[in-house]
């Protein structure tokens, strides 16, 4: 049972209403989620959650289906249902195929080297508190990521940590129609 209110944009602070609004843009369901309404309590958090949503959407060059793949691998890696219910529909828009998103949340090989890689070092700096061993680095480098794009992972790993760490804090309730299965 959620901890936290679930806000709609008429319900919400004043503060909040118009992030509120804005987040329908980037929600896979065309509305806000549950979480966006229980962020909504505190100006604090939806702020900081749309900012790092902002920055990935406006200065990410690694392009939406490689972004869906890292915030899967990141959400799987942490381990909530809700932010592994969310990826997994983020990746399928993008175009991953059932088989690789199953590839991705397990932390299998997909069958593109390169994005294993860069998806292994995600994986790997999620599980470990951000740490990753040098041979992880190397790997991801000679894999061809260039050291923006490698910095520029960490805003995917960073967005969905806060996400799945709030919705763990605050245990919000699935979202009807989130689910993207492959399970």
């Amino acid at each position: 049972m959620s901890r936290i209110p679930t806000h709609t944009v008429d319900d919400a602070p004043q503060a909040c209403r118009n992030l509120l609004e804005n987040v329908i843009q980037f929600s896979p369901t065309g509305r806000p989620l549950n979480l966006h309404g229980q962020m909504a309590h505190s100006p604090a958090v939806l702020v900081a959650y749309t900012s790092l949503r902002a920055a990935t959407a406006e200065h990410g060059t690694v392009g939406p289906q490689l972004s869906a793949a890292l915030m899967l691998a990141a959400g799987s890696a942490v381990g909530n249902d809700y932010a592994v219910a969310i990826t997994r529909r983020l990746a399928k828009l993008a175009g991953w195929t059932d088989e690789q998103i199953g590839a991705l949340g397990a932390g299998t090989a997909t069958g593109d080297d390169k994005v294993d890689a860069i998806v292994g070092l995600v994986r790997e700096a999620t599980t470990n508190s951000g740490t990753v061993s040098d041979t992880r680095w190397n790997n991801a480098v000679d894999a061809g990521w260039s050291a923006e794009q490698l910095t520029e992972a960490f805003a995917y790993l960073g967005l969905t940590v806060f996400t799945a760490y709030f919705l763990n804090y605050a245990q919000t309730d699935l979202d009807v129609g989130v689910r993207s299965d492959p399970a």
